[in-house]
């Protein structure tokens, strides 16, 4: 039965993407080069990645001190050698970012270096100014892991009128090989608290080496580029969010095989 869901997957959602993905250019915690994670994500299946380092306000490895073009350049390195390596191989790859304040921190799609180098007053703004911006550009803002419980969180802080949705499955909270990686109790109350305030969800690994792969989302339909994904997500697109095993309808409702919550059909699957 398992098998054959699998299967059914494969074919209804071919297009597997991950949106949550650091490089050791752009992100002082990441382990491996863009170059490599795009290797990497090749090998295991992916359609395409975002990468999304950590900014000024998070563990960026880029120098705070660097007038702000010159520092977007340099923060942007990572996600440049993923895109060589992406034409190279077949490997869509895209550009975002992860945002932090104070241990709080957000991903940011649908933009491009080219733009975040003519914003440098994003450098200054708050969570709420910071979601108008990035609104207003066409981009979307996604609280990332939002009830995670770490050293580097202060408190956990809640913005649902500042942002555009809810990373509902981070892979890394079920690694074994992280050190959050003991149970997914995180991601279920994150997954609740978007339905409470009807956010989309999201889904991805926060891959800081090669070896924490397993999430990311499934499309129906190749995603062209970043603005074409916050299209898919905030326009209410199919699409499915995976958690390494485990699979979770768009509205964040585990798929067990036998009673899949398919976007569309929210039927059960015959074996």
């Amino acid at each position: 039965m398992k098998q054959l869901f699998t299967e059914e997957i494969g074919k209804r959602f071919p297009y597997l993407y991950e949106t949550h993905l650091h490089t050791s250019q752009g992100s002082a915690c990441g382990r491996n080069t863009g170059a490599e994670v795009a290797e990497a994500c090749k090998k295991a299946g992916y359609t395409g990645i975002f990468v999304t380092d950590h900014n000024w306000g998070g563990n960026t490895a880029a120098d705070r001190s660097l007038p702000w073009r010159e520092w977007v350049e340099r923060f942007a390195q990572g996600y440049r050698d993923a895109g060589r390596m992406g034409e190279r191989i077949g490997l869509d790859v895209f550009f975002g970012w992860e945002a932090g304040y104070q241990g709080t921190e957000f991903l940011i799609y649908g933009l491009t270096p080219e733009w975040l180098a003519d914003h440098p007053e994003l450098r200054e703004a708050d969570v709420e100014r910071q979601h108008t911006i990035v609104k207003q550009a066409g981009g979307m803002v996604i609280h990332a892991h939002p009830f995670r419980k770490e050293a580097y969180i202060p408190r956990i802080r809640l913005f649902p009128e500042a942002v555009d949705g809810v990373e509902g499955v981070n892979a890394s909270h079920t690694n074994p090989l992280t050190a959050s990686g003991h149970n997914g109790e995180s991601d279920q109350q994150a997954r609740e608290y978007a339905a409470v305030h009807s956010l989309p969800m999201t889904a991805g690994s926060d891959v800081h080496s090669i070896r924490l792969l397993g999430g990311g989302m499934a499309f129906p339909r190749r995603i062209k580029d970043g603005a074409d994904f916050v299209r898919a997500v905030k326009g209410g697109e199919d699409y499915l969010l995976k958690d390494r095993e485990a699979w979770y309808s768009r509205r964040g409702i585990r798929m067990d095989g036998e009673t899949a919550d398919f976007p569309e059909g929210e039927g059960r699957m015959n074996p």
